[in-house]
C-alpha cells in the first residue's frame, strides 16, 4: 500500500459517516456479499457512500491492508471498521448495527 493510497482511504473514511468498500456499486453490486450489506443498509434507511474496488486494483489490495481484514466488502461507520458481510449481518440481526449507525 502506498502512502498516498493510505492517505486517500483515511480521508474517505473520515469524510463519510458510513462508507462501504465493495465489489460493484450500491446500484449494481457485483457479488452476493456486497449485495447483502447494501440491502441491509438500504433496509435501515442509512445514507452511505461506496467505493468500487473492482475499478481500482490498488484500492482493492490497500483496503485489505488498511483494515487488516482479508475479504470484501468492508463497512466503516464514523471512522471505525465494523467488519465484513457476516459481521454486518450479525450486528443487523441483533439490532447493534442500528445503534452504531444511528447513535455512534
Amino acid at each position: 500500500m502506498t502512502e498516498q493510497m493510505k492517505q486517500q482511504i483515511a480521508e474517505e473514511i473520515a469524510a463519510n459517516p458510513v462508507i462501504l468498500y465493495m465489489k460493484g456499486s450500491k446500484q449494481m453490486p457485483m457479488c452476493g456479499f456486497s449485495a447483502r450489506v447494501v440491502d441491509i443498509l438500504n433496509q435501515m434507511g442509512v445514507e452511505f457512500e461506496t467505493r468500487n474496488v473492482l475499478e481500482d486494483d490498488l484500492l482493492r489490495q490497500s483496503i485489505k491492508e488498511y483494515s487488516d481484514w482479508p475479504t470484501l466488502p468492508q463497512l466503516y461507520v464514523r471512522g471505525e471498521f465494523v467488519g465484513g458481510c457476516d459481521i454486518v449481518m450479525q450486528l443487523f440481526q441483533s439490532g447493534e448495527l442500528n445503534n452504531l449507525v444511528k447513535n455512534g
